[in-house]
């Protein structure tokens, strides 16, 4: 049926009984009842005119959100970038955010590791430290989780140019651990087409650089499927003074050209496609940015 031929109120019950109800049952909701500090209850969802029921949330083509209780049922993981000074420092750090609460990690590297020089290179000594940690070798990723169960946490990476080295040494620390690596949760960013536009933190060319983002892709979707291989980041293009619009545009158009390297590969999509993940930046403007994100699902649907 086409948009303009439903009646909003009755395509709205529709889906509360159908889906909403439905996976309520199965997954509940983080609260019996929610409401503003007024007191005024919030619904589920709310509709205006007959397009606003199209992609309502947990349908295609998902304009509202993949699950029917979104944010109701479950928050976002939650976590604090920090890297700083030493792996000792920052476990000490990791670890007091993990016993506050936090949900999963977020590394920041230093730019020497971000573009694949040692702590004791003589371009790094002015760097060494100082915008995350400095990790040259998988004696420094000990340290840096020691004492933190890589199969309890999920772990995400600001890591592109050395990705792949970053990447190695994470896998080799869980395999130390007794964790297998389908056990492993993460991410790791290896969006090296942004750092080209907007980040400048790139080590190789274009064309070897997408190799290794896709061998990443490759590996991860053959060994590590609890691994996100490519965080598809729009953040850093906004952060550089791109518009919502060019926001959405450049990370998807970047997106399809990892998803077609893969292809040309010789990989299956379905085997890949569900562990891509992408990162857009939550600008100032809050009802641009509600119509930026509900843009960004129903184009990436396709």
């Amino acid at each position: 049926m086409a948009a303009e031929d439903r009646e909003p109120a009755a395509e709205a019950a529709r889906w509360k009984k159908e889906r909403f109800e439905v996976f309520r049952a199965k997954r509940g909701e983080r609260k019996e009842r929610f409401a503003t500090s007024s007191e005024i209850p919030i619904e589920p969802v709310y509709v205006g005119d007959a397009r606003s029921v199209e992609g309502l949330p947990g349908e295609a083509p998902f304009t509202r959100g993949i699950y029917p209780t979104m944010y109701r049922g479950r928050l976002w993981t939650m976590r604090q970038y920090a890297g700083f000074a030493s792996a000792s420092e920052t476990n000490r750090r990791f670890r007091y955010l993990l016993d506050a609460g936090q949900t999963g990690l977020s590394v920041a590297f230093d730019l020497p590791t971000q573009i694949g020089y040692d702590s004791d290179h003589p371009l790094a000594e002015a760097e060494m430290g100082k915008v995350g940690v400095p990790i040259n070798s998988l004696r420094d990723m000990e340290v840096l989780l020691a004492s933190i169960p890589l199969d309890r946490v999920s772990t995400s990476m600001t890591i592109n140019s050395t990705a792949p080295m970053l990447l190695a040494m994470y896998v080799a620390l869980a395999k130390r651990q007794g964790v297998p690596s389908g056990k492993i949760r993460g991410t790791v960013q290896n969006d090296l087409l942004k750092e080209y536009v907007a980040r400048g933190t790139y080590r190789f060319p274009v064309a070897p650089s997408m190799r290794l983002v896709t061998d990443i892709v490759e590996h991860c979707s053959r060994e590590l499927p609890g691994w996100n291989p490519i965080s598809i980041s729009g953040y850093h293009m906004r952060e550089a003074g791109c518009t919502a619009v060019q926001e959405v545009a450049f990370t998807l158009a970047h997106g399809l050209a990892y998803v077609q390297a893969a292809v040309e590969r010789g990989l299956d999509v379905d085997d890949f496609g569900a562990q891509l993940s992408f990162f857009f930046n939550a600008h100032n403007d809050f009802f641009e940015e509600i119509a930026k994100f509900r843009a960004a699902r129903r184009c990436g649907r396709g």
